[in-house]
């Protein structure tokens, strides 16, 4: 484990990829894999925090997600309703909650919650936990650009204005800071639109374990890996 606190990220992304294939090898529904990458989610999100990880965001549900069976959409969307009336746990522990993504597809409830909870933690400053549902790397660029048009139309800003920083502010994680370690469970060597912007230079990490065999020790195997990169983000 790493022992220098500035050897570790500041933000920390994770494709939760794998699940379905876990339940299948065990000859179990696809969504018994989800349960178990669910507790996987909260054992890693905890770690992070033990160790000192300050931004962590977790990719639990894309734009191109709809596409799978129903019955395990829904399940994905029980499971994400279930933690977020469980999500209060995080108050005690000073972690700021955001969820990034579109939300006019869920349901009135879901997005209340959403809000709520988001709004309750918005001055915690311990960790802060971004979840990823129903998520598009190229989406949330266009979404950025339609508010930055939005802004010029309304005479807020000038096209003279728009620079990257402007622009990062706009996306769904701004304030955040960009993606310095992105991992990958699964076997899978693809960001699958995840992060497209702030990931640019970030540092990535992939592994053919599980989403659900995802354990505490292997995170820490990969954090030692990204310190021991040379990171010159185009310098010599």
């Amino acid at each position: 484990m790493i022992t220098d606190k500035s050897d570790l990220p500041s933000h920390t992304a994770f494709i939760m990829d794998g699940n379905g294939r876990w339940a299948v090898k065990r000859g179990l529904p696809r969504k018994m894999g989800h349960r178990e990458g669910a507790k996987t989610f909260r054992k890693i999100a905890r770690h992070c925090k033990d160790i000192g990880i300050k931004y962590v965001t977790f990719y639990a549900f894309s734009t191109e997600n709809w596409k799978r069976p129903k019955e395990e959409v829904d399940e994905i969307m029980r499971l994400f309703g279930e933690y977020l009336e469980e999500a209060e746990d995080f108050r005690k522990d000073k972690t700021r909650l955001i969820f990034l993504g579109d939300r006019s597809v869920f349901d009135e409830k879901l997005r209340g919650k959403m809000t709520e909870l988001e709004q309750a933690s918005s001055e915690f400053d311990e960790m802060t936990l971004m979840l990823a549902m129903n998520y598009g790397g190229r989406s949330e660029i266009v979404h950025a650009a339609k508010s930055a048009a939005e802004m010029i139309s309304n005479k807020e800003i000038e096209v003279k204005d728009i620079d990257e920083s402007l622009f990062s502010s706009l996306l769904y994680t701004g304030g955040a800071p960009d993606t310095d370690l992105l991992i990958r469970p699964g076997g899978e060597q693809r960001i699958s639109n995840f992060l497209i912007w702030q990931s640019a230079y970030a540092e990535f990490y992939f592994t053919d374990t599980l989403w659900p065999d995802f354990t505490p020790k292997e995170l820490d195997k990969a954090l030692e890996e990204y310190a021991s990169r040379n990171r010159r983000f185009g310098g010599v």
